[in-house]
């Protein structure tokens, strides 16, 4: 069976404040703003600028609904990156009024909840949102091993840090945050 050992509870939180939750954009395309602000997120820009850009999409182009959410996801992915969790977990929450079944406004409602410190809240959005599919499934399992860390289950964190890692190789967070583990066999 395997035991993962942590330095402490205490260590653990430092750690995760330092490495932040993943943030995951949707892809908008058909051109004009729903695209620019999709590109904009997904290039990890967090201005106001662009959250404007992400405004006036939503108030004045015409989109269908999969992408009028896709860019409320887009526009809250900005919030989280200026630590906006309220403000951002309210555009999560339209786009899953919107289109229900984008599994982006659930995991990163999700760490909105984590940003919060409210990481028992934000395992039920992390597994829908898992269950639902999501582009970038590594952001999924890195942010439910950071809530499974707050909730203190050391063990299935470092699975879902190992599963991000599977996931994308080569992606420094999940390595870093997995050095933090000791493992034994008993």
């Amino acid at each position: 069976m395997l035991k993962a050992l942590i330095g402490g509870v205490a260590a653990a939180l430092a750690a995760m404040a330092m490495a932040g939750e993943a943030r995951a954009a949707v892809t908008v395309i058909g051109g004009g703003m729903g695209e620019a602000c999709s590109k904009a997120a997904i290039k990890g820009e967090s201005g106001l600028q662009f959250e404007k850009l992400c405004s006036d999409a939503i108030e004045l182009e015409f989109m269908n609904l999969r992408d009028k959410a896709g860019t409320f996801i887009n526009r809250g992915v900005m919030k989280l990156r200026r630590m906006e969790w309220d403000s951002a977990t309210k555009d999560f929450d339209t786009a899953i009024r919107l289109k229900g079944d984008l599994g982006e406004a659930y995991i990163n409602r999700g760490a909105a909840s984590i940003g919060k410190r409210r990481y028992a809240e934000s395992l039920p959005d992390i597994n829908k949102g898992i269950e639902l599919g999501v582009e970038e499934p590594a952001k999924a399992y890195y942010n439910r091993a950071l809530a499974y860390e707050g909730v203190d289950d050391p063990k299935a964190a470092y699975f879902d840090y190992q599963k991000a890692l599977e996931l994308h190789p080569n992606w420094e967070l999940p390595k870093m945050q997995l050095t933090r583990f000791t493992v034994t066999r008993r």
